[in-house]
């Protein structure tokens, strides 16, 4: 979708597409499978291409749903809504190895976007996507404006253009949270107007099937670490025991496991704050202060000795240079 609206507008793709690691044939190709980390580089690189930092909530807003392929029909196929989620997210790793989703039910539906083998600060735009499609599938399939009760999301967003979600995810949005999840209160029991008992019985079927084939791929404990950190900086100090704990197990095999992968903690910690440094910086509206305490330091100068040793220059060197 990405590609065909940058093309649309005029954007040349080729350097884009060599930047993220992509060829024209992969993305034409509908049944090639991209790896989830150069997906969210060439969404990231098409959004700056089209000055768009919302591109993945634009994109999501146009598209007949049913282009979304197999996880709707299954969605739309189940007689409730709460069912029609549930099924939807157990059967989301055929489409996207990448991102995981869990779908809790009760009175409310809580549906969590769980990034699996990437790391998720480096994306905003393929999360947007998901979220606001999610929103608009559960309106499409029970009829009505549905408004999510609770939006929590992982990354920072700050500036007047944020009003641009509201219409879609409500007054109730929180950026900067410990996870992406979308919440809506008492719908786990809304009739879907499209259920079709057949067809939804064939699907699952199938889906089954598929999920049983499905290739695993070892899990990647660097990126597991770096998903797991990132949610802690703003709090302060952040130690290898927290980690451990928030991942199931003790510090000493969380060592063991990056060594495995040829890197220490305090490695992969340094290398998250680097680039979430040079991330925030590019955007106007973070101070240097404010910069500082995101990544954890309780004093600009800690921060500021700590770039340069990362980089060469102070952040706002760098910052200058940007403008």
């Amino acid at each position: 979708m990405a590609y065909e609206y940058a093309k649309r507008a005029g954007i040349d793709l080729l350097p884009i597409l060599r930047k993220a690691g992509l060829e024209f044939r992969e993305v034409q190709d509908g049944e090639t499978r991209l790896a989830v980390s150069r997906q969210i580089e060439f969404l990231k690189l098409t959004a700056d291409a089209l000055g768009d930092p919302y591109l993945g909530f634009h994109l999501a807003q146009s598209p007949d749903l049913r282009a979304l392929g197999l996880l709707f029909y299954i969605a739309a196929s189940s007689d409730t809504l709460g069912e029609g989620l549930r099924r939807a997210a157990r059967y989301s790793s055929i489409v996207n190895e990448g991102v995981s989703l869990h779908c809790r039910t009760g009175p409310d539906i809580r549906v969590v976007f769980e990034y699996v083998g990437v790391a998720r600060y480096l994306d905003r735009h393929q999360i947007e996507f998901l979220m606001t499609a999610l929103i608009r599938v559960c309106r499409h399939l029970t009829g009505l404006r549905l408004m999510p009760s609770r939006v929590r999301i992982a990354h920072r967003r700050i500036g007047p253009e944020d009003s641009q979600l509201a219409p879609y995810f409500g007054s109730n949005t929180v950026f900067g949270a410990k996870v992406d999840e979308v919440t809506f209160a008492g719908a786990t029991d809304m009739p879907v107007t499209s259920a079709d008992p057949y067809l939804n019985a064939l699907l699952i079927k199938n889906c089954e099937q598929a999920l049983a084939h499905r290739r695993l791929h070892p899990r990647a404990y660097r990126v597991a670490v770096v998903n797991a950190i990132a949610p802690l900086l703003p709090h302060g100090t952040v130690r290898a025991s927290q980690v451990a704990a928030r991942l199931g197990m003790s510090q000493r095999t969380l060592g063991r496991r990056l060594a495995t992968e040829g890197v220490t903690f305090s490695q992969v910690l340094e290398g998250l704050r680097g680039d979430l440094a040079r991330q925030y910086l590019s955007d106007r509206h973070l101070s240097v202060s404010r910069i500082a305490w995101l990544l954890g330091y309780q004093e600009v100068s800690a921060f500021s000795h700590a770039f340069k040793r990362w980089s060469g220059k102070t952040p706002r060197e760098v910052r200058a240079k940007t403008k």
